[in-house]
């Protein structure tokens, strides 16, 4: 078994929300408001995580309060154990998480009130935080 991947995420300033609308939804412009968006479709739902401006509209289903960690890459697509490295010692900790992936990274997003928590874990487990 290969040892966990030591790791530099940023923790980024931001506060998160994800919200989930219908499948059959269009992209609202609303998701595009910020620096930060990631948007997925499947037969059940469209989801959407970006910055909360507290502009979203009110009928919209929210989950707010999340923090974000970007875990710095890029990681080629061969290369194993990234987000476990991450993952492990946040769910050991019974810290909840949303992953998210993109072509060169992954980040990890927790409740707020798991944020010190989550930096404390991580730092014992060998990681790098920047806040």
């Amino acid at each position: 078994m290969a040892k966990p991947a030591i790791l530099t995420l940023e923790l980024l300033q931001e506060n998160f929300v994800i919200c989930r609308l219908s499948p059959s939804s269009s992209l609202p412009s609303w998701a595009f408001n910020g620096p930060f968006v990631s948007i997925t479709k499947t037969n059940d739902e469209l989801s959407i995580i970006t910055i909360d401006n507290n502009q979203l509209p009110k009928e919209i289903q929210c989950e707010r309060n999340w923090k974000c960690f970007k875990l710095i890459g890029p990681f080629p697509f061969d290369m194993t154990g990234i987000l476990t490295s991450v993952l492990n010692p946040l769910a050991k900790a019974e810290v909840g998480i949303l992953a998210i992936s993109t072509f060169d990274t992954d980040y990890v997003l927790v409740k707020d009130i798991n944020l010190q928590t989550a930096i404390d874990v991580l730092k014992q487990n060998g990681h790098t935080i920047n806040a």
